[in-house]
């Protein structure tokens, strides 16, 4: 079903692998990206992949949407995990692109049932390692 806002469906296969992350943690972070006014998977990480991996796998200068699983330790010493997603828009991508991928992301987020945390990134720095840590209750 398309976005009324912005007419961007979401392709079932964005549904799914989400699931897959979630459920079976299949993927240790998904790409997403708006193509003939769809959102669809761009790239998906293998579990052994790190965080620098995924960070490099978003473009400099164009808008991705991104999920990825956070794995840490609390200060109890329980393994947890936090889903978290960022909407990527550098300075550098297009102010169209910008739009639609502002004007989407609720609806896009909404289709993905199980994010813990969001961040909206304009540069690497907003989505450091650091931020998701504080954000996620981790040490």
């Amino acid at each position: 079903m398309a976005n009324a806002a912005s007419g961007i469906a979401v392709h079932d296969d964005c549904k799914l692998k989400f699931l897959e992350l979630k459920a079976k943690r299949t993927y240790r972070f998904i790409v997403f990206k708006i193509e003939e006014k769809q959102v669809i998977v761009e790239k998906l990480g293998e579990p052994a992949n790190s965080y620098e991996d995924f960070t490099a796998s978003l473009p400099a200068d164009e808008c991705r949407y991104a999920v990825y699983d956070y794995d840490f330790v609390t200060e109890e010493n329980c393994q947890k995990s936090r889903i978290v997603f960022i909407a990527w828009s550098p300075d550098t991508s297009k102010v169209r692109s910008k739009m639609i991928y502002a004007s989407s992301k609720d609806r896009f987020k909404r289709e993905l049932d199980g994010i813990q945390i969001e961040l909206q990134a304009t540069d690497p720095t907003e989505m450091g390692l650091d931020v998701i840590k504080s954000r996620s209750g981790s040490t």
